[in-house]
């Protein structure tokens, strides 16, 4: 019925006034999905229910002696429980702290102690036993709740939450706040380095849920599939604020493992998402195509080629021609199917986070999909840029939302100046001089251009290899090509200061083994992944998808792995970039002796 129904900001003012407003226009109808493992069922809960639960929140958090100002962690996969602290806390003054659930025990330490964060709360007995062995270092805090009970003999701080809830719920409590306040301290996770604490106001993040409706509509309607971590602000502010603000629904999803299933399950309308889910879509979908006959995958490339044409014609970047005569079949043999997957009632969905190929970008939107890619970091609330379904680009991150100024400085530096620039790093004023000029100009770090007020992200100022001759490489652009290859698991390049470009390659298991016998190699044998036969295989490989790029930026030698880089041992961030500086030094011994003689 696509009927909108936003709470202004200047009616909500704050985060939790917010939620208060649209507890006061929506009480009875559906907020929340919830996927309960005990009776196998998704549970429904109404706006109304969810107040009543965050007021009973609220009364524990004033029974354990907490005020405003407190910082207050958690630390939860995506669930209501999440929200029922966060809009508790935020209520009563507190500022939130949100840590990955699977970050490492040094590093939760790290930001306990910087952000003094008295209260934490943790899923369950995984959680405890990954950052238990740092515990004698969480000086700051008070209490450690968890949703699952957890018996530790040698902590007294740790409470199940269901005993420290009291019995019954009640309202919530009339935020006290000004809008300029600080609402939550997100510690970026950085490639490099300790992570900083970005402090946002409410009005920041209010603002910057707003202004992102006014380039892509929500709905009362719809429904969004939540699965990216809610620790960081993408996910929190368009997959958990402008629902808020929308009155739209938020399911839940149990995992990534399970995705898929919940996918046709729930049927969601929005999905944010992130690149590397669509990689992994589009090299299961070409996957499956090599194994089927040529007419079927003529038949799939055509359905994408008219779908695009389609899309280009409806962008008014190309003239109508007979040949969209065949979109319906096509959608009805092709299309549909891989929608199906999706869940079927797609409407939108919003890519951000890291750059998204644009091969990959035009399978989807040719096969149907509103694919809307959008731009942004912490520090701005965090979306600067997003496509408008009218005007979309793919290849492009957008055009500004409204009241975001942008220009680009030295070195092709794009500047951000806007009401969602954060109010500063916690604790480290040397770092906020650096990012935020006299003049209130943030410094993203990113290149870009701008053509037809569309932003074109062309690389990242500490992110270019410089090879020996002098000639410079996005590192990112090459490894997104190699990607697209389902081979590649993850890559990452290196060449700098070298004569030539070489690549890290984690290879996923199954295209190595089908490859390793291809090649009369066994595919368990360590010793085939440094054969010359493996690695001149996959290097024919890399130079099939990177025959666009410059003879300067061709890889010439590889090393291949098939244990993948994970958050847990360090070598990539929560939300899936590569940790540069540590892969290098997890691989060095191997990247000398590539070198070696050169």
């Amino acid at each position: 019925m696509n009927r909108t129904d936003y709470i202004p900001v200047d009616e909500a003012r704050t985060l939790p006034g917010l939620f208060l407003k649209r507890v006061q226009r929506s009480a009875g109808i559906t907020a929340y999905h919830q996927y309960d493992p005990g009776t196998t069922r998704w549970n429904r809960y109404t706006w109304g229910e969810t107040a009543r639960e965050v007021g009973r929140w609220q009364a524990a958090l004033e029974a354990e002696g907490l005020k405003a100002g407190d910082r207050i962690g958690i630390m939860l996969r995506n669930c209501r429980e999440w929200v029922l602290l966060e809009q508790a806390a935020l209520g009563l003054g507190m500022v939130v702290v949100p840590l990955y659930t699977n970050d490492r025990a040094g590093n939760v330490a790290y930001i306990v102690n910087d952000a003094t964060v008295k209260l934490l709360l943790i899923e369950g007995g995984e959680t405890w036993h990954n950052i238990r062995e740092a515990r004698d270092q969480f000086g700051p805090l008070k209490r450690i709740l968890t949703l699952q009970r957890v018996e530790d003999p040698d902590d007294d701080r740790l409470l199940h939450a269901a005993d420290w809830l009291p019995a019954g719920g009640r309202e919530p409590a009339e935020p006290d706040l000004y809008p300029q306040q600080l609402a939550t301290i997100v510690y970026t996770s950085g490639t490099t380095g300790r992570p900083k604490g970005v402090m946002l106001s409410h009005h920041n993040i209010l603002w910057n849920a707003w202004a992102s409706t006014r380039i892509v509509p929500v709905y009362t309607d719809d429904l969004f599939l939540s699965f990216l971590p809610l620790s960081h602000m993408f996910e929190r502010t368009v997959g958990h604020y402008i629902p808020i603000l929308a009155g739209a629904q938020v399911a839940y999803a149990r995992s990534i493992p399970e995705l898929a299933e919940d996918l046709r399950t729930m049927r969601p309308t929005v999905l944010i998402s992130v690149p590397r889910i669509f990689e992994r879509v589009y090299n299961k979908i070409q996957a499956g195509l090599e194994e089927k006959p040529p007419l079927a995958r003529r038949l799939f490339q055509a359905a994408v080629d008219v779908g695009w044409q389609r899309f280009q014609v409806r962008q008014k970047r190309a003239a109508w021609t007979p040949r969209l005569l065949l979109h319906p079949l096509l959608h009805a043999l092709v299309g549909r199917k891989v929608m199906a997957g999706l869940g079927g009632r797609l409407r939108v969905s919003i890519s951000g986070g890291a750059p998204l190929s644009v091969d990959i970008a035009r399978t989807f939107i040719g096969l149907g999909l509103e694919l809307i890619q959008g731009y942004g970091l912490t520090e701005t609330s965090p979306v600067i840029s997003a496509n408008p379904p009218d005007d979309n680009d793919p290849a492009s991150v957008g055009v500004p939302l409204p009241d975001v100024e942008v220009r680009i400085g030295e070195d092709d530096e794009l500047l951000v100046r806007s009401p969602g620039v954060m109010l500063g790093y916690w604790n480290n004023d040397e770092a906020t001089r650096a990012a935020i000029d006299r003049d209130g100009w943030f410094h993203t770090g990113d290149q870009a251009r701008i053509e037809r007020d569309h932003i074109y992200i062309t690389g990242r100022i500490k992110e270019i290899l410089v090879l020996a001759n002098g000639e410079k490489v996005p590192p990112a652009d090459v490894e997104m090509a190699i990607a697209n290859d389902p081979l590649f698991e993850q890559v990452m390049v290196v060449g700098e200061g070298r004569p030539y470009m070489a690549a890290i390659a984690v290879l996923e298991q199954d295209h190595w083994r089908e490859l390793a016998r291809s090649l009369d190699l066994d595919p368990d044998d360590p010793a085939a992944l440094t054969s010359d036969k493996a690695t001149e295989a996959v290097l024919d490989r890399i130079h099939d998808q990177m025959k666009a790029f410059p003879g300067y930026a061709q890889i010439y030698r590889v090393i291949l792995t098939l244990e993948p880089w994970t958050v847990e041992d360090g070598l990539i961030t929560p939300t899936l970039k590569l940790r540069r500086k540590q892969i290098m030094e997890r691989f060095a011994d191997r990247i000398e002796a590539l070198y070696a003689g050169h």
